[in-house]
């Protein structure tokens, strides 16, 4: 790993509150600081520039081994390994809210385009031109990041748009086959990424929670049947245990630690109705929501 900056960049944190968010560093500031951006509202455009990874989804993987545009979100699980042995990591990554390019994308969803979807293209290799324009237009958003400059988020958000429409003009690369042998502990991993990167549950974002394995099979790209064997077979509880449990605990944690009314907690934890929360609760805990926060 190569050494620190001297002057590391302060890491601007996210506030919902300005319409938008968004942050730019090079993949070397990144290994110290960018975990903090791993959350599921927030989408990551990387300009490799050096060094080889793979990405990994479900069921279909990408060798990065040259320059290459990827983009991800948490809401589509992926594994990102750098491959041992390669030269050191170089290029850039910006994240950002949806919000922040809103405007920009004339109202089209980020989650439904090409370049974040499940069924998508998120990796796109490329030739000595495609690289040169992009390492420009990434450095100077580097350069811009770090100005105090009064319209800067103006300034971000048109260079990333035209990184946007960049992408939709290159040739996608296409996938490898994920590998058999450990397919099955592959998928369980990304289940319990997906499910993980849900919570905490907070009044920063409100994005609809998955509680079915269905969902969760459709966001991953693979068959309800095929999730359910996987995480079995790996785990040995299927996934409706993980996923009762996980919403069992954030609910617990919701009325121990929060003054939400119980409305507001089933709301947020995709109840439709407050009784179907009550009878969710009682059924894996053996009270009731509300005498449960009587005696915390």
């Amino acid at each position: 790993m190569a050494a620190p900056l001297a002057s590391p960049l302060p890491i601007r944190p996210f506030d919902s509150a300005t319409g938008g968010e968004v942050t730019v560093l090079t993949m070397q500031e990144a290994q110290c600081g960018l975990g903090q951006y791993d959350r599921r509202d927030v989408f990551k455009c990387v300009l490799v520039l050096q060094g080889a990874n793979e990405l990994h989804y479900a069921t279909r993987s990408y060798a990065i081994d040259r320059p290459a545009l990827v983009f991800t979100n948490r809401l589509v699980p992926f594994s990102w390994e750098p491959v041992e042995g390669s030269l050191e990591q170089a290029g850039y990554i910006v994240a950002f809210t949806e919000p922040f390019l809103h405007a920009a994308m004339r109202g089209i969803s980020l989650k439904e385009s090409v370049l974040y979807r499940v069924d998508g293209n998120p990796v796109y290799y490329l030739d000595h031109e495609q690289q040169r324009y992009l390492s420009e237009l990434f450095a100077r958003m580097r350069r811009d990041f770090a100005t105090d400059y009064a319209h800067k988020d103006d300034l971000l958000r048109n260079q990333l748009s035209l990184v946007v429409h960049e992408a939709t003009r290159l040739q996608p690369a296409s996938p490898c086959p994920s590998v058999a042998t450990n397919a099955a502990e592959r998928v369980t991993n990304l289940f319990l990424t997906l499910l993980e990167i849900q919570f905490p549950v907070t009044n920063a974002y409100h994005e609809p929670l998955l509680k079915h394995a269905q969902e969760y099979a459709d966001r991953l790209a693979v068959h309800v049947n095929s999730l359910n064997r996987a995480v079995k077979q790996v785990t040995g509880k299927p996934t409706t245990a993980h996923i009762a449990e996980r919403l069992t605990s954030e609910a617990k944690w919701l009325l121990h630690h929060t003054d939400w009314s119980i409305g507001d907690i089933a709301d947020r934890l995709g109840f439709e109705y407050t009784t179907y929360f009550h009878r969710f609760f009682k059924h894996h805990t053996g009270t009731t929501p509300l005498a449960f926060r009587q005696v915390t």
